[in-house]
């Protein structure tokens, strides 16, 4: 029988990432303390088809869109990677007061800053959580993804749809924070970015909803109730009071453009 040759693979011999924490790679935790996350993986999977491959990741945790546009931007552009991956503006629309045309604005001000700089600019729909909050910002992110659609069409960028996938929209990918993705989850968004690039699917199930499992009891569910609260929305508003955010003096997880080397992923 005969059957045909494996695609080749895209002749992307660099990345760079930029965003906040979602491209950092929180909570995906390794053993060591430090976070992993999607940008690491799809890194590491690129490197394997490209000898010499280089990898940069510029995010930090915490960062609002003007923030990523100030110190991100012209760095990500300067480096001159073959791709460049742009995630930011969801920290904004959390935010209780937001000003969606600044944020769109400034969006739109980094990939048309980046865009020329790279062979292909890849754009996301983040993902988000099913629940109140998802509900309650639900019309801001979608101003901010018409927008996304909107830059990627005048930019031949790629975008990389994780809040149309019902598998991520499932709380149990969310770590106990809901702010951000399980380490399963972030490897759902490195296999969609993989294929978004044009790389064989490894996984051609990531968009699949989660097989139903019995729902947590009522206790269970006031138990992490009152977690979350203590361990993560006091702390939150607490920086929100004093104008302090989680990334504050932290540097970018990998500032310069160096062949990948990390075995973890």
């Amino acid at each position: 029988m005969q059957t045909n040759p494996p695609s080749p693979a895209p002749p992307y011999s660099s990345l760079v990432a930029v965003g906040d924490s979602f491209t950092e790679g929180m909570s995906d935790l390794l053993p060591d303390g430090t976070y992993r996350g999607w940008a690491d993986l799809l890194a590491g999977r690129m490197a394997a088809q490209a000898p010499g491959f280089r990898y940069a990741n510029l995010a930090v945790r915490g960062k609002l869109i003007g923030q990523i546009v100030h110190e991100q931007v012209d760095v990500a552009a300067a480096m001159g990677a073959d791709v460049i991956t742009l995630v930011g503006g969801l920290n904004d629309t959390l935010r209780p007061k937001c000003d969606m045309a600044r944020v769109t604005g400034l969006l739109t001000e980094a990939v048309e800053r980046l865009a020329p700089h790279c062979k292909q600019l890849v754009l996301m729909h983040s993902p988000g959580r099913q629940g109140p909050v998802l509900e309650r910002f639900r019309p801001r992110m979608e101003e901010l993804f018409a927008c996304v659609d909107d830059l990627a069409a005048r930019h031949d960028a790629v975008v990389v749809d994780l809040y149309g996938a019902p598998s991520l929209a499932d709380p149990r990918m969310w770590d106990v924070d809901r702010l951000h993705l399980t380490a399963d989850g972030h490897r759902r968004v490195a296999e969609a970015v993989w294929q978004a690039l044009g790389y064989d699917p490894e996984d051609t199930e990531w968009r699949t909803p989660l097989a139903a499992t019995p729902p947590p009891r009522w206790v269970a569910r006031r138990i992490a109730d009152a977690r979350f609260a203590r361990e993560h929305l006091l702390p939150w508003i607490g920086r929100r009071l004093t104008g302090r955010s989680s990334g504050d003096g932290r540097p970018a997880k990998r500032p310069d453009l160096l062949p990948w080397d990390d075995p973890r992923a």
